[in-house]
């Protein structure tokens, strides 16, 4: 034990002390790269792709992911444009005005039903009945129009379909 009080046991001393350190160290970083390893081979795979490569990979799918949900957006877009044109020519508006042509004592018979579209297209149909008989009028209706004269009562059905639902006992006539 003699050259371990001379310098150069000294330094042979802490270079051994230094060694074991390193080899301390060295068991340390080596549990942790198996637990890196373990850790990645959950996120990875079985497979021997690096996390790099991994992510280059997730970010490939994630914009063909985007491509797909824009062009399904932009179909289900041109599907619900078409289905609210569509909407437009439908029968949105209608009124049925009841009232008494002739002014007979007959009980308000006649009655005039129109129906329209949100851009007041449509038809206005009028059926006047009397005892004997019954007329029934059909009038296209363009732009809140009509290329054909219309009554009072044509008018005034057109009118409350328009406003939208009224007094069910309302009428011309009255």
């Amino acid at each position: 034990m003699r050259n371990l009080d001379s310098t150069v046991g000294i330094v042979a001393l802490a270079a051994a002390g230094v060694a074991v350190l390193a080899l301390l160290l060295c068991l340390v970083l080596m549990i942790r790269l198996r637990r890196l390893r373990a850790d990645q081979k959950t996120v990875l795979g079985d497979g021997r792709a690096d996390l790099v490569e991994h992510a280059a990979g997730l970010a490939g799918l994630v914009a063909d992911m985007e491509d797909t949900l824009r062009a399904a957006t932009a179909r289900t877009d041109a599907r619900m444009a078409a289905a609210e044109e569509r909407l437009d020519a439908t029968i949105s508006k209608a009124a049925v005005l009841r009232y008494d042509a002739f002014n007979e004592t007959s009980g308000r018979q006649s009655s005039t039903v129109a129906l329209l579209d949100e851009l007041d297209n449509g038809v206005v149909i009028s059926a006047i009945l009397q005892r004997e008989q019954a007329r029934v009028y059909a009038k296209p209706i363009v732009g809140g129009r009509s290329s054909l004269e219309l009554s009072p009562e044509e008018l005034a059905a057109m009118d409350q379909a328009r406003r939208g639902p009224a007094d069910p006992g309302a009428g011309a006539g009255e």
